[in-house]
């Protein structure tokens, strides 16, 4: 460990451009954890989703398109188109201290704006699950098709 302390000098006065790039890509991994981990809103494995469910039953929302969410969606979550979707809902507004899961297809898509849109409106618990259904598919979870 001494010798490698002694030769670190060295090796970045030889490596300069290589050692700012570690020194950037180590910045912005911290940066993306420390994100991740002062977020509102907890992005849920299928396990975690699975868990949260046999706990507190939470409000699920897939917003999927809705011949995706026909074809397979998680059993119990409500289909919402995007264009629909309403935090101040009177349906949706009366479950402000529930836990909502917001899912899509693969995770990259509404999922995320919609979550931010209701802590916007003062909702408490918003999750969202990670890799969306295809995600809770992957896992060998049971998967409901049809549109209910």
């Amino acid at each position: 460990m001494n010798d490698f302390l002694h030769q670190l000098p060295a090796f970045v006065g030889n490596h300069v451009a290589l050692s700012v790039l570690f020194v950037i890509l180590l910045v912005a991994l911290l940066v993306i954890q420390a994100r991740i981990m002062f977020s509102k809103i907890k992005e849920l494995s299928p396990a975690a989703l699975t868990g949260l469910i046999n706990r507190e039953n939470p409000l699920l929302i897939d917003l999927s398109a809705l011949a995706d969410f026909e074809k397979m969606h998680v059993p119990g979550a409500k289909h919402v188109a995007m264009s629909q979707f309403d935090p101040e809902k009177k349906d949706l507004a009366a479950a402000k201290s529930l836990p909502v899961v917001l899912m899509d297809k693969d995770g990259r898509g509404n999922a995320a704006k919609a979550a931010q849109r209701l802590l916007k409106a003062g909702f408490e618990h918003v999750h969202t699950l990670g890799g969306g259904v295809l995600a809770w598919h992957a896992a060998q979870l049971p998967v409901a098709k049809g549109n209910k």
